[in-house]
């Protein structure tokens, strides 16, 4: 029998044997030692496991990624050096010049940047849709080179709740996986294999290091799509880079991960580095009981705003008032994310000058750390984007992205009323 998800975040991924280091050690290596020509060809032509090369792999790594993968319910995980490459190492691994992707228009400003702007560079067009669309509007965005469906289970700042199902369902039906970034929900409040998605993404770099000391991402391969549909060559034709290998055939469930680090990483280099995923694994192991506190703690603030006379309105999916609470408990019924969406009075200067009184709260770029933190997104992470485009992305010129962390929550709720009272 399998242990439970919080125990799994402390155990999954590494068990060390007699004698061996009880805490995950740091291999600090670039290369491995072998004692024949024959033993190293075998790994580079993928007839034997074990690591030669750490952009390809390293145990550190190996322990972390198996971890992750455990924690999403999938067949494997490959880590990268930042959210952003493990988006564009997710897409481009099924995608070439040509090819047509669909996204949801309600994500994180860069990954929104990454696909309006160097994917189509790349010569990967995208278009964008309201998650909220009907399936019919949903069905009239997809084309005949259509690869992938990306979304947001939760997305960054708006915090509109996907409905997966319907997501997956429009994907399927067009003989493509659907790609689900699950960065702010963690796989302790959402795993979205479970409700059809194939592909699932994270900036580790948020909740799951939850500490603001590591740049990361992780892709995590469901092996639940059937790449065999003719829309996907590379995975099911011979790569001749390794002499003929299939790898749909060769790997079976495993096929595209396997594809992702073995084709992907070798040729783009975006591997995570060993110590980032030691510190990665450290802040895994707490993420249940943080994410628990991150949402109780949110709750509480969200309540609180709710009712301030100086704030114009929130959005946070667990309050009942939320358009989207019906999905939040379906998808999150133990909760969604520590981040809140709220406008204050007053316009962008309102803004402005709550964000300056807070004292416990930090204005920074970041999001979903233990420390609580504010952010204002029209100005910063989504500055790049058009009026048109930051009302498609549901950001108003008053919007506070406000990430509630684990401190006590009387003294988060004491900071921000003090900072209201100066708007």
């Amino acid at each position: 029998m399998g242990y439970r998800i919080d125990t799994n975040c402390i155990h999954a991924g590494y068990e060390p044997k007699n004698g061996e280091p009880r805490v995950l050690p740091i291999v600090q290596s670039t290369t491995y030692k072998y004692d024949t020509a024959q033993a190293m060809g075998d790994l580079f032509d993928l007839k034997a496991d074990g690591f030669f090369y750490t952009r390809i792999g390293n145990p550190t790594l190996d322990a972390v990624e198996k971890k992750i993968a455990a924690l999403e319910g999938g067949v494997g995980a490959l880590l990268t050096s930042s959210g952003m490459a493990a988006s564009l190492l997710a897409v481009w691994n099924i995608c070439h010049s040509g090819d047509h992707i669909v996204c949801s228009e309600a994500i994180y400003g860069g990954t929104f940047n990454l696909f309006n702007k160097t994917l189509r560079e790349m010569g990967v067009d995208c278009t964008f849709v309201s998650p909220d669309s009907s399936e019919e509007e949903l069905n009239a965005a997809f084309q005949d080179n259509t690869r992938c469906f990306f979304a947001e289970t939760l997305s960054n700042p708006s915090l509109i709740v996907a409905d997966l199902e319907k997501l997956a369902k429009v994907a399927h039906s067009h003989g493509v996986p659907l790609i689900v970034d699950n960065t702010f929900p963690t796989p302790i409040n959402c795993r979205p294999f479970e409700f059809g998605a194939d592909i699932v993404v994270h900036s580790t770099t948020k909740y799951m290091d939850g500490h603001a000391v590591q740049l990361g991402g992780v892709i995590v391969d469901s092996g639940n799509f059937n790449w065999d549909n003719g829309k996907f060559p590379d995975l099911t034709e011979p790569d001749e880079s390794y002499h003929g290998v299939v790898y749909a055939k060769d790997f079976g469930k495993a096929a595209y991960i396997t594809k992702a680090r073995v084709h992907m990483m070798r040729d783009i280099g975006a591997q995570a580095a060993p110590m980032n995923a030691f510190l990665l694994n450290l802040g895994l192991e707490t993420l249940a009981l943080r994410m628990e506190r991150h949402c109780s703690n949110a709750l509480a603030v969200a309540k609180f705003l709710e009712q301030n006379e100086k704030v114009e309105w929130v959005n946070y999916p667990d309050l009942e008032s939320s358009k989207y609470h019906a999905l939040a408990k379906k998808y999150m019924p133990n909760g969604t994310s520590g981040v809140i969406s709220f406008g204050v009075k007053g316009g962008r200067e309102g803004a402005v000058r709550f964000m300056e009184g807070l004292k416990l709260a930090s204005i920074v770029t970041h999001v979903a750390d233990l420390r609580t933190c504010v952010l204002h997104p029209a100005s910063t992470t989504h500055r790049q984007l058009t009026d048109e485009q930051l009302d498609a992305a549901g950001i108003s010129p008053n919007m506070i992205r406000l990430s509630v962390g684990i401190e006590n929550p009387k003294d988060i709720l004491e900071d921000i009323e003090t900072a209201l009272k100066g708007v």
